[in-house]
């Protein structure tokens, strides 16, 4: 049993649950906190640009691990 190689593929997993779970969710709430409207009304250009990057990144980390399911196993 290789001890040493399993503690870093363990650790690994770790950091990559972290990001994901917890990135990915974060960067929405961003996104979500970005459009909340101002006391003068809507949502600035700026914010509401920035709202559409954080959504477009959410989305695209949503499609890459349907990907990575869908042809992990070929």
């Amino acid at each position: 049993m290789d001890v040493p190689g399993t503690l870093t593929a363990l650790w690994q997993i770790v950091v990559v649950s972290l990001l994901v779970g917890a990135g990915v969710p974060a960067v929405f709430a961003v996104g979500v906190r970005a459009l909340a409207e101002v006391p003068a009304g809507p949502a600035p250009f700026p914010r509401r640009l920035l709202a559409g990057c954080c959504f477009g990144v959410a989305s695209l980390a949503v499609v890459a691990g349907i990907v990575l399911i869908v042809l992990g196993g070929r």
